[in-house]
């Protein structure tokens, strides 16, 4: 069971949440949501959603609390409309149209419940050729031609893992589109379906580079362009040791610094100049396989020249700058990030560990009213 008090700690307390338990960016989403002090109740199903994760490691269910249904019982639709009659958003994340087979759908909930904010999270979005299609992450961003931008030219494009797809282009769009949707409702009464495509939101993230394309700022080729890696003062360079360095020194003051204390102010002026970065960029790969990762760090250390080192997933939440701000916090034995952004009057925290499937029944059928839930002892 999640810990007492999971309910109510942030800017969104009070707001009332159900999650369809899905997998990838519907859950991030709903994370994000608990994290901003909503209560958000998760509706696992019987036997889990498939991938396999241990849920008691499953941190993108932290703040929540979770109750099993089965949405092919007799009673199991009629028990998540009792949840988002009581609701002001739903989340879910299934292909367009298996909400309205199992009796879920916007139509049915937002009858029982006309300010419901109906938030559907999918790859493809509600309707399109490719509407009913499976797909991930990566087939996603592939379309958008955000995929494409990455890696290096004369190697297959690089696979941003997840982040880029699911969670920017999917998860963070459906949080702005629910919460700018439930402004709606408070303001008018009337909630509304918000349809997150994870390609509507990842082509969306792109908006600036297709500006600059059509001016001739960018070239529609990866590693040509100024943040690309294209430009030898925008990117990652080897160290001594097979660790590396992120350079970004854009500005002049900023590059000046940079070329003196890596030791090659003569080639200041080639900044300017595309015609010598080749020449550029293989200067200062050399001088940085000269050091090790930690060594540069230390010359880099306390100047303005934009340039840090590539810290791994277990070596970041020991950086002093981010163990001074807490941007990772200890939480049940997990080393996690924590809420983000931060409130100075409703400050938000790690306020529960992972929702265990089922949990938290007895308290979310007393804490919601739906007596429902505990009739089979759940």
């Amino acid at each position: 069971m999640a810990e007492a008090g999971t309910p109510g700690q942030g800017p969104l307390t009070g707001v009332r949440v159900v999650e369809l338990a899905g997998i990838g960016p519907g859950p991030f989403a709903a994370m994000l949501l608990a994290d901003l002090g909503a209560d958000v109740v998760r509706v696992d199903r019987p036997g889990g959603p498939g991938l396999g994760v241990d849920p008691a490691h499953d941190v993108t269910n932290r703040n929540k609390r979770s109750v099993i249904i089965d949405l092919k019982a007799e009673d199991g639709p009629s028990l998540v409309l009792d949840l988002a009659a009581r609701a002001d958003i739903l989340i879910e994340g299934y292909r367009p149209g298996v909400a309205e087979r199992l009796g879920v759908g916007p139509d049915a909930c937002r009858a029982r419940n006309p300010k419901l904010v109906y938030g559907r999270m999918t790859g493809w979005g509600q309707e399109g050729p490719l509407a009913q299609r499976a797909g991930h992450d990566i087939a996603y961003i592939a379309l958008t031609g955000t995929l494409g931008m990455i890696g290096a030219p004369d190697e297959p494009p690089a696979v941003p893992a997840n982040l880029l797809g699911d969670y920017a282009g999917g998860s963070l769009y459906l949080v702005v589109g629910v919460l700018a949707a439930l402004h709606h409702a408070r303001a008018t009464g009337a909630g509304q379906v918000v349809d997150a495509a994870i390609v509507d939101g990842t082509a969306h993230l792109s908006t600036m580079i297709h500006g600059m394309m059509a001016v001739g700022g960018w070239q529609d080729r990866r590693r040509a362009n100024l943040l690309d890696g294209g430009c030898p003062y925008y990117g990652t360079y080897e160290t001594a040791d097979g660790r590396h360095m992120a350079v970004g020194p854009l500005e002049q003051r900023f590059y000046d610094d940079f070329v003196d204390l890596l030791g090659i102010p003569e080639l200041g002026p080639a900044r300017k100049d595309p015609a010598r970065w080749e020449e550029l960029r293989e200067t200062i790969a050399a001088r940085f396989r000269t050091r090790t990762r930690d060594e540069w760090t230390a010359v880099f250390e306390g100047t303005d020249a934009c340039v840090a080192p590539v810290l791994s997933l277990r070596e970041a939440p020991g950086h002093p700058h981010l163990a001074a701000r807490g941007t990772f916090v200890d939480h049940g034995g997990i080393t996690q990030p924590a809420p983000a952004p931060r409130f100075s009057a409703t400050p938000t925290s790690v306020r529960g560990g992972p929702a265990l499937p089922g949990g938290d029944t007895a308290d979310v059928a007393r804490d919601w009213d739906v007596p429902g839930l505990t009739k089979d002892g759940g």
